[in-house]
């Protein structure tokens, strides 16, 4: 890995990503979160968080800006923006209480698993890891969308994967940890 100097493009996107967090949390409670037009502004925040983390870890692999700060700081803004959505849609009742519980446990857990054996080597995010983050960032991104009831039915099969994915990547990921 290559020393770079802080502040650096991907790190700068990632401090970007937690300090956008609050305007996000915003929009979602203005006017009580009741209207649709503030909802719309949240979700597309939301979106250009979520957009700048993809953005941030290939700009850093592209350019070998890879560095020990946006190691540690990269999970910590995925979790807290997914923390910030998932809470403000429940608050709002939108989303399920059961649905946040499970999302933020089997985050913290993999995050607590990750520092427990972190000197037998980094866990990697995995494909299936990869994957769970996209469903679960659009799939509570439909929650916060005001959509018309004809989708309904989609956007609860979209949240049914993300959390398929949420407990299937995590026991993967402690059944690798196990294995080492």
């Amino acid at each position: 890995m290559k020393k770079v100097g802080r502040p650096n493009l991907p790190n700068s996107l990632t401090i970007f990503r937690i300090i956008a967090l609050p305007f996000c949390a915003y929009a979602l409670f203005k006017n009580g979160g009741d209207d649709e037009n503030w909802r719309i502004i949240a979700f597309t925040l939301f979106f250009i968080v979520g957009l700048s983390d993809i953005l941030d870890g290939k700009i850093a692999r592209d350019r070998n800006q890879i560095t020990e700060f946006g190691k540690l700081l990269d999970p910590i803004a995925d979790k807290a923006m997914l923390a910030t959505a998932t809470i403000g849609a429940s608050l709002l009742g939108y989303l399920s209480w059961w649905v946040t519980a499970i999302f933020l446990v089997r985050e913290v857990a993999v995050t607590i698993l990750r520092f427990a054996v972190i000197k037998k080597g980094v866990i990697p995010a995995s494909k299936g890891g990869k994957l769970k983050t996209f469903f679960q960032n659009f799939g509570v991104g439909f929650y916060i969308l005001p959509l018309p009831t004809v989708l309904t039915l989609p956007r609860d099969i979209f949240m049914a994967i993300a959390i398929y994915l949420t407990i299937s990547t995590g026991v993967d990921y402690f059944r690798k940890a196990l294995k080492k």
